[in-house]
């Protein structure tokens, strides 16, 4: 039987870099705390401190018993390796090597959690798909890219609310906003932010030849009312209703209750026909809006700090992150962090979670002057 001690030193270290950036010690100090709080008969008197309270011990007692899982199973092949040794039985080295890959596996997908240092990662993300430069092509890419990501959010277990669908002409959709809701959803789908190019033999063009379609992504994370600290000047808005239409089906409401939002001062919009009434799409819409604010505000705060600081950086609206080449190659690559990969169609059927880690890691580089 090889020796495989070393595996496990490796796999302890990796142990203890959990309990850092998984604060263990913070988080058993914190869990009494929270279930006192969550047992408490008057919490949900407070919707929203109840929501809070009980959102924050999920979250501790998952990283909890994700530590607890790692160690235990670290300790068990330990064990096993041992009395293979002490028995001299080469019939549990597969199950050994098989322990090891897994235990591997399980703490690449922990570390990933240590690659999110922003202050909304953890929280749900507002999403929007628009189409760009390339007519007819452009709104196919730009339902393609929908199907990707609500793909990617059912294979992490996320739950996807889809807000507003508007249909393009001849195919696809002009936009679309979904609310992706999950723990680090934002911290991952911020990686999407910016526009997306396709390359391809137009299926739209009777000439059969090379077209470059564009489509924008926008993400910024779903606060909860209380983490808003914009007021919003009725004044400033221009409220329409309108009968939603297009891509949708069962999930988009077809009466006269869709509700479409513009802030006046920054153009930004937000609409919502989704839900039952018009009262509901209209609370959505604005929860929306405020989120969207919150976001724009937090970036022209970094603009003015990255300007005083004299430093040069883009903010990342309207350019170029990743290209999508179907013909005369196949290849997706990522123009900010050189990650590419040759299996188009099964980063297009939603295996796009890859492109999302390597972006968290050129990030950290990026902040840590790497």
């Amino acid at each position: 039987m090889h020796d495989i001690t070393d595996d496990l030193k490796a796999l302890r270290r990796r142990l203890e870099e959990a309990e850092g950036y998984l604060k263990i010690d913070e988080l058993r100090a914190r869990q009494p705390q929270l279930e006192t709080e969550a047992s408490r008969p008057d919490l949900w008197d407070d919707q929203e401190k109840a929501r809070k309270v009980t959102t924050e011990l999920t979250s501790v007692n998952d990283d909890l018993d994700a530590f607890s899982q790692l160690s235990g199973a670290i300790d068990d092949a330990a064990t096993l390796y041992d009395m293979a040794r002490e028995e001299g039985d080469e019939t549990l080295e597969p199950e050994l090597d098989q322990a090891l890959v897994d235990l591997s596996g399980r703490f690449d997908e922990l570390e990933l959690r240590s690659l999110f240092s922003g202050e909304h990662d953890e929280h749900d993300a507002i999403c929007e798909v628009h189409s760009g430069a390339g007519g007819t092509d452009s709104q196919d890419w730009a339902e393609m890219l929908l199907r990707m990501y609500l793909r990617w959010a059912e294979r992490r277990g996320f739950e996807v609310e889809l807000d507003s669908v508007s249909a393009g002409q001849e195919a696809g959709i002009t936009s679309a906003t979904f609310i992706v809701k999950g723990r680090y959803a934002y911290g991952l789908l911020q990686a999407e932010r910016g526009v997306h190019r396709l390359v391809r033999i137009s299926p739209f063009d009777s000439a059969a030849r090379r077209h470059t379609a564009f489509a924008s992504v926008a993400a910024v994370p779903f606060l909860d009312k209380g983490e808003i600290e914009i007021n919003i000047d009725e004044k400033d808005l221009r409220i329409d209703t309108y009968r939603s239409s297009g891509a949708g089906g069962q999930h988009v409401n077809v009466t006269d209750s869709a509700v479409r939002i513009t802030h006046l001062p920054t153009g930004l919009v937000t609409s919502c026909q989704n839900e039952r009434s018009q009262r509901q799409n209209k609370e959505r819409a604005m929860q929306v809006m405020a989120a969207k604010l919150a976001d724009l505000e937090r970036q022209n705060r970094a603009a003015e700090l990255a300007a005083i600081a004299g430093e040069q950086r883009e903010v990342g609206w309207g350019s170029q992150i990743r290209s999508y080449v179907l013909h005369p190659y196949q290849m997706v690559k990522d123009l900010r962090t050189d990650h590419e990969v040759g299996a188009v169609e099964a980063v297009l059927d939603g295996e796009v979670g890859q492109f999302m880690e390597s972006y968290l890691r050129w990030r950290r580089a990026q902040e840590q002057g790497e």
